[in-house]
């Protein structure tokens, strides 16, 4: 075999490997789709670095390893920074403001990440090594002889790039034929940073260019699957009402604070009006009549003792970047502790991770939907949006204001949050220019700090709704960014004192450090609040984007006290639901999380909403919790799921039958195409013309 392609072929696998190993440690990876492309990307190398003359070829083929160098080195340092690959989605929307906003981040990766790049380099200075030691690296041919060698290069090129499609398809027919789980992981590409681990970053890379190319696999259509099974509420004698969801799990959901019961409750379906012979005819879609079937045969949730239990009242609703139960403490965050421990508690709560990280973080807090794979925050800006916050609280009269402490343009937030009805201001213009857009910037102290204070976003802003009858506001915090440090994160810097003396690693301390901010914003805004006679009349929510995933994950193990490692408890978070008034907490025991934070909000503000249309359910409901994970994993109230260890787990450790994980995998699958084809296919444009 030619050498030349032997050595293509062992440079791909070897950086391949390389990539797998400082990404997912010595874990397996299936190798059912990396050979295939291996063979097809060493062919199409092959032929342009043997076929010129030796001199060009040289240069070709430094040049070839050059790429793949910058190809696997690149990839590597954003899975560590981002733990997604990079898709073409990220550099063709985002490259530059990531390199503008990121490059700190980028600095310090490739520092922790230089001994991986430099075994990723090997290639290529050995490549350079030899071409220069060994000049005759490429055979000479006669004259008489080189037509020929012509021949052979283009042969066997065609035939390794022949024989891996051939195989890639074989692989990928047999996939969809036999439904495996390999072929829906790949085909779905749900969590490239799964197909990554799992396959290789050239199977990731791949499946990214093909876009949505690939057929679906096979549903059992005729499996009928009630997304919200309507659970019993019990009478008990006792004070208040406990709500048996679907395992049996008790709740103790009214306590002292809360309003008294009325003598008869209200718990009719959340529902609109909607003319479903009137929707269908709206559209010849397959895809949009294929989710008004959905919509149609989904189990909307209850009206509860709590719907309405705010309604008039103000909101202040947040997204805090990268939080954490673990930065919060009685002594150093104490405003923090004591939100999260009073009003509505949820210890089950859960903010998984997605793939636009911060953007889809919030597309989940501000939609109750499932991500479409990547910028779905982004894509949303084209939609309709009648069933918003803002578009609600609009209903009333009142205004909503959203405000980040960064720029303003970053994953097009001056796009997506004015289409959700928010008057969206930042402190940077970002790439934007013209008096159009300088109106939405505000001026705060300090503003050219990496990470902003928190603390000086709410000083500055407070003051434009504060004296308004009712407000709703929308701040997307950046405080809690990382990177976890003294050196590169102000407000890490700013609050070192008071963490110095804990027993954690420097990122550890760091990580609190930067948080304290957080705490001291909410103190602020709570003190400025009851100053104007307007605390007892807000509500202030708070959900996390995501978790800290840019700090050391065996640092944030320390943090959390336990081992969290392909673990579904690495996601596990705090909520805020709060207002001054409620005396005693009221805990919500069932499994929920950041997709279920707003349709719960819309019950407690006495909207009238459709429960049947968001993907995430009323928390104070009746219905079953669920939470899903960007892999589809998940964890109900009878089982939870791990797609990363295949473990299906009973609630009280039971083994579970495999017709219970069958049907609730489905489900989960029938939320995700839900979701995805409400943002896809602007459905909610649809259903507000058919609701009477």
């Amino acid at each position: 075999m030619n050498r030349l392609y032997l050595t293509l072929v062992l440079t791909l696998a070897y950086m391949e490997a390389v990539y797998h190993v400082g990404i997912a440690g010595l874990q397996g990876m299936n190798p059912l789709l990396t050979i295939p492309l291996i063979l097809v990307l060493a062919g199409i190398e092959f032929l342009p670095v043997s076929t010129g003359r030796h001199t060009v070829n040289r240069e070709l083929l430094w040049i070839v390893q050059g790429i793949n160098f910058l190809f696997f080195a690149s990839q590597l340092i954003y899975m560590r920074i981002f733990t997604q690959p990079l898709m073409l989605a990220a550099v063709v929307n985002a490259g530059g403001d990531a390199m503008k906003n990121y490059w700190r981040e980028l600095l310090y990766a490739i520092r922790e990440n230089v001994l991986y790049l430099l075994f990723l380099a090997m290639p290529l200075v050995g490549t350079g090594v030899v071409l220069y030691k060994k000049r005759n690296f490429y055979r000479s041919q006669k004259k008489k002889t080189v037509f020929r060698a012509h021949v052979k290069i283009r042969v066997l090129s065609t035939a390794s790039i022949g024989s891996g499609m051939l195989l890639l398809s074989v692989v990928l027919f047999a996939g969809y034929q036999g439904g495996f789980a390999y072929y829906q992981d790949y085909q779905s590409f749900y969590d490239p940073g799964y197909v990554a681990e799992r396959f290789g970053i050239l199977a990731s890379a791949q499946r990214d260019c093909m876009g949505d190319f690939l057929p679906e696999a096979e549903i059992d259509t005729d499996l009928a699957v009630e997304l919200n099974p309507i659970p019993v509420i019990k009478e008990t004698g006792e004070t208040g009402t406990q709500i048996s969801c679907g395992s049996g799990e008790v709740i103790q959901a009214a306590g002292k604070g809360m309003p008294e019961v009325p003598e008869i409750l209200d718990t009719s379906p959340q529902t609109l009006d909607i003319d479903f012979e009137l929707l269908n005819g709206l559209t010849e879609d397959e895809g949009v009549r294929g989710l008004i079937s959905i919509l149609e045969g989904r189990t909307p949730t209850n009206r509860n003792e709590y719907t309405g239990m705010f309604q008039g009242y103000n909101l202040i609703y947040l997204t805090a970047e990268g939080f954490s139960p673990y930065a919060v403490s009685q002594e150093l965050t104490p405003t923090l502790y004591q939100l999260i421990h009073s009003g509505f508690v949820a210890p089950n709560y859960y903010v998984p991770l997605w793939q636009t990280s911060t953007s889809d973080g919030e597309y989940v807090n501000l939609t109750g939907q499932i991500p479409y794979r990547q910028f779905s925050m982004r894509k949303s800006s084209q939609n309709e949006q009648p069933y918003s916050l803002p578009a609600y609280f609009a209903a009333e009269g009142v205004k909503s204001f959203a405000y980040h402490n960064n720029t303003l343009d970053y994953y097009d937030r001056h796009l997506s949050h004015p289409n959700l009805g928010y008057d969206f201001k930042a402190i940077k213009l970002g790439e934007l220019s013209g008096p159009e857009w300088e109106s939405q910037i505000f001026q705060m102290e300090n503003a050219d700090r990496w990470p902003a204070s928190d603390l000086d976003m709410i000083k500055a802003t407070l003051p434009e709704y504060i004296g308004e009858d009712r407000f709703h506001v929308y701040y997307m915090t950046v405080s809690g960014h990382m990177n976890y440090n003294f050196t590169g994160n102000a407000m890490s810097a700013k609050n070192k004192d008071a963490v110095m003396e804990l027993p954690f690693s420097e990122e550890g301390k760091a990580y609190i450090a930067c948080n304290i901010e957080l705490d001291k914003a909410l103190e602020y805004l709570i003190a400025q609040l009851d100053q104007a006679g307007k605390l007892d009349n807000t509500v202030i929510a708070l959900s996390a984007d995501h978790y800290p995933y840019g700090m050391d994950l065996g640092h944030y193990e320390e943090l959390a006290g336990a081992e969290l490692k392909d673990s579904l408890e690495i996601y596990r978070n705090s909520l805020i639901l709060w207002n001054s008034q409620m005396e005693e907490p009221v805990v919500i025991e069932k499994p929920c999380g950041a997709m279920d934070l707003l349709p719960t909000l819309y019950n407690l503000f006495g909207f009238s909403y459709d429960s049947r249309l968001f993907a995430g359910t009323d928390m104070l409901s009746d219905s079953e919790g669920l939470v899903i994970f960007a892999d589809r994993s998940f964890i109900a109230e009878d089982m939870s799921y791990n797609k990363v260890t295949g473990e299906v787990v009973g609630s009280a450790g039971e083994v579970v039958d495999e017709e219970s994980v069958k049907l609730m995998k489905q489900k989960v699958k029938q939320l995700y195409e839900y979701s995805n084809g409400i943002l896809d296919l602007n459905f909610f444009y649809y259903v507000e013309q058919a609701v009477k």
